[in-house]
């Protein structure tokens, strides 16, 4: 059966795994390279510190952990917009529905924390990404194009 939860201490060094899994799979998608060398240990550093306006979440299929999703709350504009910063399952356990109660968690707790929206991210190519946030109830609002003048 597949959950839901707070991450807790004793899931990290299980989560570090997970997310150089999702890192490496984020570099190779087409503008992956823009966000820069991203680093587990900082990135799992944020997400667990203490803080109201962060979450750190794990899917579990089972009782064991198979993936992480993170948000955050940014509160800089007119009202609070809910950011997935990650919400990543690995390859062996997707399809199961994991990561949609991952995203069904996000949700609540954006919802919870007063945002009337929420943003994430798809790169071009993340198809299993794409298809998550779409059957989420995400809709494409911005495109972004680059061209390299090197």
């Amino acid at each position: 059966m597949e959950d839901a939860r707070p991450a807790r201490e004793d899931d990290l060094e299980r989560c570090a795994t997970l997310l150089d899994a999702a890192l490496a799979e984020f570099g190779g998608h087409r503008g992956g390279a823009h966000f820069g060398p991203l680093d587990a240990a900082s990135l799992l550093a944020a997400w667990s510190a203490p803080g109201g306006d962060r979450t750190f979440l794990v899917g579990t299929f089972d009782g064991v952990v198979v993936g992480l999703a993170a948000g955050v709350v940014d509160r800089a504009g007119v009202s609070a917009l809910g950011q997935i910063e990650c919400c990543y399952v690995e390859p062996e356990a997707r399809a199961v529905g994991v990561g949609a109660s991952l995203t069904r968690a996000l949700m609540d707790w954006f919802s919870a924390n007063g945002c009337s929206e929420v943003d994430a991210i798809a790169l071009p190519g993340d198809r299993s990404t794409k298809q998550l946030l779409e059957a989420s109830g995400f809709k494409t609002r911005l495109l972004v194009l680059r061209r390299s003048l090197r």
